[in-house]
């Protein structure tokens, strides 16, 4: 039996992409030796921050 990991993951997303998004992806991880859930991970940290940046210019204005 595998050890215990400090932060299990245990859900599953499977999401449909396009042939050229599907090579995008590829290329991504080839060239950054990353993992897809690695990618997606950080893609959704970036898309949250920028998020967060966007709300609070809005408010601003």
């Amino acid at each position: 039996m595998g050890r215990m990991k400090e932060n299990p993951r245990y859900n599953v997303i499977s999401m449909r992409v396009s042939d050229e998004e599907r090579d995008h992806l590829e290329n991504l991880m080839k060239t950054t030796h990353k993992s897809v859930s690695d990618i997606m991970r950080e893609a959704m940290e970036y898309f949250s921050a920028h998020h967060e940046e966007d709300s609070i210019t809005r408010k601003a204005a």
